[in-house]
């Protein structure tokens, strides 16, 4: 190769490591830019998941506001219940229990009747009532030695899971008419939990 041929072919890789080094460069801009756009789409889903669960929490709120006028009457004329509140939220040794609905009578009834609102009642809806009612007793001391029932009311539920709410002796309350009534099989024997 002669001086000449080795000036050229130098000259040539110059101007190719300069082309190499303006791919990379743009190439290092897009890159960027996509991480730019992809860190705005993260914050725009964080920002629609926050919005949806405060349609999730208002739309839960609502269905407990339209639940509890028939559920107040319910409780009154067939359970005899002469105390009924709504949202009542316990926190006791760190631990959090919320209550759609508490009631109970001072009448010598001696039972405690709560109520879970459920816009869709599902297995998750299903495990959290179980918990309630098994941890009852420990949020709410004063109220031991009477029996505990329960109401579900929900506006939409899944067949099986229904099933599993009236087998387990809880009453369950579905929305029609704009009034949440109870569906209760003729066989069905209510349970009183202890």
């Amino acid at each position: 190769m002669t001086d000449e041929e080795l000036k050229e072919l130098v000259a040539s890789l110059t101007v190719s490591q300069k082309e190499t080094d303006k791919k990379l460069q743009k190439l290092g801009e897009i890159s960027a830019d996509t991480s730019r756009q992809v860190s705005k789409m993260s914050k725009t889903i964080k920002e629609l998941g926050k919005q949806i669960g405060g349609l999730g929490n208002k739309f839960g709120s609502f269905t407990e506001g339209m639940a509890f006028p028939s559920m107040e009457k319910l409780l009154r004329e067939k359970f005899k219940m002469d105390v009924i509140a709504p949202n009542i939220k316990v926190i006791k040794n760190g631990r959090k229990m919320e209550l759609d609905v508490l009631s109970y009578s001072n009448s010598g009834l001696n039972k405690v009747v709560i109520i879970e609102v459920k816009s869709h009642l599902d297995e998750r809806e299903w495990e959290q009532i179980q918990t309630i009612i098994r941890e009852f007793f420990d949020f709410f001391p004063s109220h031991k030695g009477k029996k505990l029932y329960c109401i579900v009311a929900a506006v939409d539920y899944k067949e099986e899971v229904a099933k599993k709410v009236i087998e387990n002796g809880i009453y369950l309350a579905q929305l029609t008419d704009e009034l949440f009534k109870l569906k209760i099989p003729r066989d069905f024997i209510p349970r009183a939990f202890e």
